[in-house]
């Protein structure tokens, strides 16, 4: 199959795209940065999902559709309200058009438990407007869609996004961790390759089409129970 992954470059899209390769499947990768996980026979255009004409031109031909793409950390969101909601709705809009207009199969949108959360601000906001967009197109265009919400993923090529990879950072940097709160927030962890795995089996899988699903780890850890083990870890 032939799919192409907007935000392939980034911390989760850059595991589907090394699951998706693991398949066999023929694989574009669309981002405003090079991929630095993959090899130079991939292709990868640098783009930006605002750009209506490239997104349109790199849809064509292609069989399904990874959308990975936009602003994901919750204080730029705060920060950045306008640029998220244009990342995040009217840059998932125009992929989803380009989808429509190219005659593209299949549509996977990459959303958030956030969507559920008065704590998401803007990021939350921004997914749960797409989430119903793309439920219009699969409605009046028949687009087979699947959004999947991701809860909490890490993994080794996490950046400042994402709060694991922050509290390993202080810890390292600093000796020392920070938090707000009593530690007994609640979070089931996914790996990002556990998490990719899944995402490229929902692809293929019908009883998926036209549906929204839930991507988190199998066990529930508190945030004290999380800062314990790193504490542990790192001695």
């Amino acid at each position: 199959m032939r799919v192409v992954v907007f935000g392939g470059a980034g911390f989760l899209g850059s595991y589907v795209v090394d699951e998706l390769l693991s398949k066999n499947h023929e694989v574009t990768i669309f981002d405003k940065q090079k991929s630095p996980y993959i090899n130079d026979n991939i292709p990868q255009i640098i783009g930006d999902i605002l750009d209506v004409k490239a997104v349109r031109d790199v849809v064509i031909g292609q069989d399904a559709i990874y959308n990975f793409a936009g602003l994901a950390d919750l204080n730029d969101s705060i920060d950045k309200p306008v640029e998220t909601i244009k990342q995040n709705v009217l840059g998932n809009l125009n992929i989803l058009e380009a989808a429509r207009m190219e005659g593209v199969d299949r549509f996977l949108y990459a959303s958030s438990v956030y969507v559920f959360s008065r704590k998401g601000a803007f990021y939350g906001t921004s997914k749960k407007s797409s989430e119903l967009i793309v439920e219009q197109y699969g409605e009046q265009f028949d687009l087979d869609y699947t959004i999947v919400r991701y809860g909490s993923v890490y993994g080794e090529r996490a950046d400042r996004n994402n709060r694991i990879y922050r509290i390993l950072r202080e810890a390292l940097t600093d000796r020392k961790i920070s938090f707000k709160g009593d530690g007994s927030e609640e979070r089931e962890y996914v790996h990002g390759r556990d998490a990719a795995k899944l995402s490229v089996d929902i692809l293929s899988d019908k009883k998926f089409s036209q549906q929204s699903v839930i991507l988190t780890g199998i066990e529930r850890f508190k945030y004290s129970q999380l800062l314990l083990f790193i504490k542990e870890i790192l001695n």
